[in-house]
């Protein structure tokens, strides 16, 4: 029996892993070697994420990779949308902006004076977010920022990392996708988006397909740590499309619910799906492992219990993430009900004292206890991705009867049976690590370890262990469903 040893490097938007795959030809065995943190760092009114510090875990991580034995590769999968700028020689002019910061208020609707929607939509197929990558440069645009002027390249960050380990400067496939100035037609940067908000042509590199060995961790990487030399692969770069791979399912037409920091709800496509009900229910199309679209929704995910948590240290309350599940569970169901996609809840701060104001102006009970807070969150999220659904279903006609629900989010058991009360179906939960699985299954197809999608499929399927949630409590759930629907109308 041939052992097989890769390393997948997932950093999420709140913390990174370094996660050891080890396969037997039957099974993925996953071993954590190295966690860290990731948070924001706020400087002069500008939110920036702390690169270089990002850096020193990745290479941490290597180090602690050197007791387990040959390493065959490295995938680096990350957040999507945010970038660095280098300059002519290579250097990074600047640590990146965080999607979180305030830059890109108003971009979405200064881009419509340059662009009209409907031709943005139908060139890039995108939801519309001012997170975008497109309004973030459109932002630096219209201030004239010098930083763009002195800008050779803009990587996206699993690239940034990539470019950092190898020196070789490329845009995996998935990651470009996330970027708003990304045709899925025609699978390449669109000059006619990139044109028309004036931004600079030369920022953008060659686009390569996930699953590309683009080389070896350079020379000075190696001596500086100390190891030997690692493949350095071009994994799903976006996290969302890592996950996806790792639905456990042969089934051709499936929902996945990847659930973290970010919820995102969607379906496997073969082709683009871009019409006037697409671009009517903001839905997106990002570019998938295998040449597969991945037609999906964002939605607010775990991000509102993070920041509460956050919140809530900062005023000398600390939880783990076990007591808030344990509150919320005790907490009474339905005292009020929000939408998790306000904009009120996209910026850093106190998501509690946002959640009770919101309540207030729409003549609702306010949350006052932990619980209740946790609790709101959780049953409107539940919601949220009944919304989803139907409007998937209603743009590709079919019906969906299982839920598969992957990612960190699972391991809330709260969250998942609320999933499968509210849309009424059976959510089918796991894997937990359904990232780095992902991660790993793409690096050993691009080293043909294993044959093909299906088949990493069906090791991950065998490998990991799957729960199922049956709907409970429908009549109540689907009154407090019309009262939601009011909310985000």
């Amino acid at each position: 029996m041939e052992i097989t040893q890769v390393l997948a490097i997932d950093i999420g938007a709140s913390t990174g892993r370094a996660i050891l795959g080890i396969f037997d030809d039957e099974k993925i065995k996953l071993t954590e070697i190295h966690r860290f943190s990731n948070d924001p760092v706020t400087v002069n009114g500008v939110v920036y994420w702390d690169v270089l510090r990002l850096l020193f875990e990745i290479k941490t991580s290597l180090i602690k990779a050197k007791p387990y034995g040959k390493i065959n590769s490295i995938g680096i999968d990350t957040w999507g949308v945010d970038y660095g700028l280098l300059d002519k020689e290579g250097h990074l002019l600047s640590n990146p902006v965080h999607y979180r910061d305030a830059r890109t208020r108003g971009m979405v609707e200064a881009s419509f004076e340059k662009i009209p929607k409907e031709k943005f939509y139908q060139i890039t197929g995108n939801q519309f977010m001012e997170l975008n990558t497109a309004f973030q440069l459109l932002s630096m645009v219209e201030k004239d920022a010098p930083l763009l002027k002195q800008a050779d390249v803009m990587l996206l960050m699993p690239d940034l990392f990539n470019y950092f380990l190898t020196g070789q400067k490329v845009s995996e496939k998935t990651i470009a996708s996330t970027t708003q100035l990304y045709d899925g037609n025609n699978q390449a940067w669109s000059k006619e988006v990139i044109q028309a908000l004036s931004i600079p042509a030369h920022l953008f590199t060659l686009i390569i397909e996930s699953g590309t060995i683009i080389g070896q961790l350079s020379g000075e990487i190696i001596e500086e740590l100390g190891i030997d030399p690692i493949n350095v692969i071009a994994v799903a770069g976006h996290d969302t499309q890592c996950a996806q791979v790792a639905t456990p399912t042969d089934e051709k037409d499936f929902v996945f619910l990847s659930c973290g920091t970010w919820s995102l709800l969607g379906t496997e496509l073969t082709a683009p799906l871009i019409n006037e009900k697409t671009l009517a229910y903001n839905i997106t199309n990002e570019a998938g492992h295998d040449g597969k679209i991945s037609f999906l929704k964002n939605i607010v995910g775990l991000w509102m219990i993070q920041e509460s948590k956050r919140q809530w240290e900062r005023e000398g309350n600390r939880y783990s993430f076990f007591d808030l599940e344990r509150l919320a569970t005790e907490a009474a169901p339905f005292k009020c009900l929000i939408n998790p996609d306000d904009d009120r809840f996209m910026p850093i701060g106190n998501i509690p004292k946002r959640i009770q104001a919101y309540c207030h102006e729409t003549y609702q009970a306010s949350p006052e206890t932990v619980g209740e807070v946790i609790r709101t969150i959780n049953e409107s999220l539940a919601f949220a991705y009944r919304i989803a659904l139907e409007e998937l279903e209603d743009c590709t006609g079919l019906n969906y009867p299982v839920i598969h629900m992957v990612g960190g989010g699972i391991q809330s058991e709260l969250l998942c049976q609320m999933t499968a009360n509210a849309c009424g179906r059976p959510v089918i939960a796991g894997p937990v690590e359904a990232t780095v699985l992902g991660n790993i299954a793409i690096q050993l197809m691009a080293t043909k370890n294993i044959g093909s999608l299906a088949q990493a499929r069906t090791i991950i399927k065998h490998s990991e262990k799957i729960k199922e949630y049956q709907p409970q409590e429908s009549q109540l759930w689907h009154q407090q469903y019309e009262k939601f629907k009011t909310l985000i109308k």
